[in-house]
């Protein structure tokens, strides 16, 4: 991975570099993490809002989300040549530039070409973001704190998604979509500056790796991302649910509070299950939660559905189990990710994780999208909750697996 060009060489003593879970440069990630999300996660519902008002119907609204995840993909798929280029911290700062100043353009006009055209380029910016933050956790935290360091930046990511999101919808009615689209606009904008005070120093426990080294990890995608498959797809199918509730959910409920608080309590419980899982792992190890993390999305999605169809009140108990479930599946499987590929491969895991999160939102507002023309919302929930129940018994074979992999007192710890 490139950016470990800024090893020792940058440290210029050899002296343990302290960032850990208190260190400067960490401190300064997950500022940075606030100010990019505090512009990605309201924008979610609230460009769905702003396009719906333009007069596109729902497959227009999906869209809108899928397009902007659709490029986030697409840039993490060349990720491999810009991490050897570039430091993690620099591809940090041009990502928040590109996600926040095309904000400033939405105003201009809410038809649905104008939308994906801004969408588009912001979904570069994020893909960017997206990579770079969660490689440099893996990079600036030693690996008996890993999995206390992915809980805590969880919750730089989740907290926006807590207030930003319902706040964002309630404020783009009460102030108008202009306000949203500025303020959020200069939070990105002003993150770019974060990122790039950042000493470029990482870990000792990381290894000292230069260009040579960075260019052969990338060099066999295939094989590196095979042992990363199982914990991909879950992630991919449970993201699937999140893209659709947070497109569908304010125009499905609109009209009263219940959307809103629904989206609060949901992004709460993924803070809650990010930082608890993140803990857990750190003591019991990793891949225990990967069970428990399916089953409460399935039935978390099963009761968005319900709710959609006939029974508001159940909304916030599914936000709730969704929630927890979502949260506690996205630290499991990222940790997970950064032990397979070992200490050469964290921007491979990162972009391999943050591919599948970001691919499974776009996919899932689009289908969503396209399965509610023809079953409405509930129906595409419904569909939805099917999806994620299929790949229980893969979280089952990946649960062994992880416990093989630490061993037989875990094994038998375990039984």
């Amino acid at each position: 991975m490139g950016p470990f060009v800024a090893s020792r060489r940058v440290m210029g003593t050899g002296k343990r570099s302290s960032m850990g879970l208190a260190g400067r440069d960490f401190a300064l990630l997950i500022a940075a993490t606030l100010g990019t999300f505090s512009n990605y996660a309201p924008l979610l519902s609230v460009v769905s809002l702003w396009v719906a008002g333009g007069g596109s119907g729902h497959g227009g609204v999906g869209a809108a989300t899928g397009v902007t995840m659709a490029t986030t993909v697409g840039v993490q798929l060349v990720m491999g040549p810009l991490l050897r280029r570039y430091e993690l911290r620099r591809l940090l700062a041009v990502g928040a530039l590109l996600l926040g100043a095309p904000t400033f353009a939405y105003p201009f006009s809410s038809g649905l070409e104008w939308v994906l055209g801004v969408s588009a380029v912001r979904g570069v910016g994020f893909g960017m973001v997206a990579v770079a933050g969660s490689a440099l956790v893996a990079e600036l935290v030693p690996a008996h704190q890993r999995g206390r360091a992915v809980g805590r930046y969880g919750i730089a990511v989740g907290l926006p998604q807590v207030v930003c999101l319902p706040v964002g919808v309630w404020s783009a009615q009460r102030f108008g979509f202009t306000a949203i689209f500025v303020v959020t606009g200069a939070l990105s904008v002003l993150a770019a500056p974060l990122a790039g005070l950042m000493s470029g120093r990482v870990e000792e426990d990381t290894p000292d790796r230069g260009r040579s080294s960075a260019r052969a990890d990338s060099s066999h995608p295939v094989a590196g991302l095979r042992p990363l498959s199982g914990p991909w797809v879950m992630l991919i199918v449970a993201a699937c649910a999140v893209g659709g509730v947070t497109a569908f959910l304010p125009l499905a409920l609109e009209g009263g509070a219940a959307a809103p608080t629904a989206l609060f309590m949901l992004s709460a419980a993924v803070i809650v299950g990010r930082w608890a899982a993140g803990v857990f792992s750190d003591r019991a190890g990793a891949g225990r939660l990967l069970v428990p993390g399916v089953l409460a999305c399935t039935l978390g999605t099963a009761g968005f559905a319900l709710a959609i169809s006939g029974l508001p009140g159940l909304a916030w108990a599914a936000a709730v189990l969704y929630g927890l479930g979502f949260g506690a599946l996205q630290n499991d499987t990222l940790v997970v990710m950064f032990h397979r590929v070992g200490r050469s491969g964290h921007g491979m895991a990162s972009t391999a994780w943050n591919m599948a999160y970001d691919a499974g939102t776009g996919v899932g507002a689009v289908a969503v999208g396209m399965v509610s023309q023809v079953l409405g919302v509930g129906g595409g929930f419904a569909a939805a909750a099917v999806l994620i129940a299929l790949v229980s018994p893969l979280a089952w074979r990946e649960r062994r697996a992880e416990a093989t992999r630490r061993g037989t007192p875990a094994l038998a710890h375990e039984s």
